[in-house]
């Protein structure tokens, strides 16, 4: 009967821990999403649903050139970002954790001067590159023609050639204290018994970072390129600011984050709000999102164990 009775209040005390939090994460989260999904099944005139279209904004999203298109450069582009990110920031965010790991002189404050940008906003980090990048006063321009490659001074931002791969390193710049902070801490749980032995054994840096470290760091691997999948997916803050909604030049910076935004709430030249469409956008791109940032980590995790 003791017993019982201790259950039953030990079930009390669970579901009264348990239940703010589900209560919490319903009413924030999963009822705006749900409600997200919905809108898209409706078509819209303005602010005001209308008549249940089905399935038809999805379809219209693929087979009408005016969303086809745009959807397409951006989605391609995204791609872009991801496949240089993974190279320069989380490359060079493991290349950073072992320079930090290896404690040189005043690696403490290479750690905090590392890690400062990212505690800044994204607000600040466009200001300041587009400070850097001016054409006529900025920083770039002004080392290169100082340093006699005046003929490589170009409008960073304003041509179709750099100004994505301008957006790109900024945003590097940006997050590669984040990589470098979680490499580094998988890399200080390796025995430095291991590394020692290897090095004894007369095994070179790139052997010991081949074989040792990069295995052993493997989970940080795995969470950096989740985050940064997802990161890059979700790209808008930074691309809104420094090129603007229309993703110029020429649509060369645009993105999945930017048509979504201009689909559902419009933008300068043709304010005219379409959630129906913006919802479907935003569904397609959430179970994309989920489907692969699911599969990857299914992978890099069984990854992890055959290392």
């Amino acid at each position: 009967m003791s017993d019982m009775g201790s259950a039953t209040r030990h079930r009390v005390w669970v579901t009264f821990l348990v239940t703010p939090p589900l209560a919490v994460m319903a009413v924030f989260v999963v009822y705006p999403i749900l409600s997200a999904f919905s809108y898209a099944f409706f078509a819209w005139h303005g602010l005001s649903r209308e008549a249940f279209v089905g399935l038809e904004n999805f379809v219209d999203l693929f087979t009408k050139p005016h969303y086809a298109q745009p959807i397409m450069r951006a989605f391609g582009h995204n791609l872009i970002v991801l496949a240089a990110l993974l190279v320069v920031q989380n490359g060079g965010g493991f290349l950073l954790a072992w320079f930090l790991h290896r404690e040189p002189f005043g690696f403490r404050f290479h750690r905090v001067a590392v890690f400062l940008p990212v505690i800044l906003s994204s607000v600040i980090v466009a200001f300041l590159w587009k400070l850097l990048l001016h054409p006529n006063f900025g920083a770039v321009n002004g080392a290169l023609n100082a340093a006699g490659l005046g003929s490589l001074a170009l409008p960073w931002l304003g041509d179709s050639r750099t100004a994505l791969a301008a957006l790109i390193f900024a945003n590097a710049w940006h997050w590669i204290g984040f990589p470098t902070l979680v490499f580094l801490a998988g890399m200080q749980r390796i025995p430095r018994e291991v590394l020692e032995s290897a090095e004894l054994d007369g095994a070179s840096q790139i052997q010991v970072l081949r074989r040792i470290v990069w295995p052993l760091a493997a989970p940080s691997a795995t969470v950096t390129f989740t985050l940064l999948f997802i990161g890059a997916f979700n790209w808008f803050e930074l691309p809104y600011l420094m090129t603007g909604l229309e993703g110029s030049p020429f649509g060369s910076t645009d993105v999945l984050g930017l048509v979504f935004y201009r689909l559902a709430f419009g933008n300068q030249s043709a304010s005219v709000q379409d959630f129906g469409h913006g919802s479907a956008l935003a569904t397609l791109l959430f179970l994309f999102m989920a489907a692969v940032a699911t599969a990857a980590t299914i992978r890099l995790r069984r990854r992890e164990i055959a290392l």
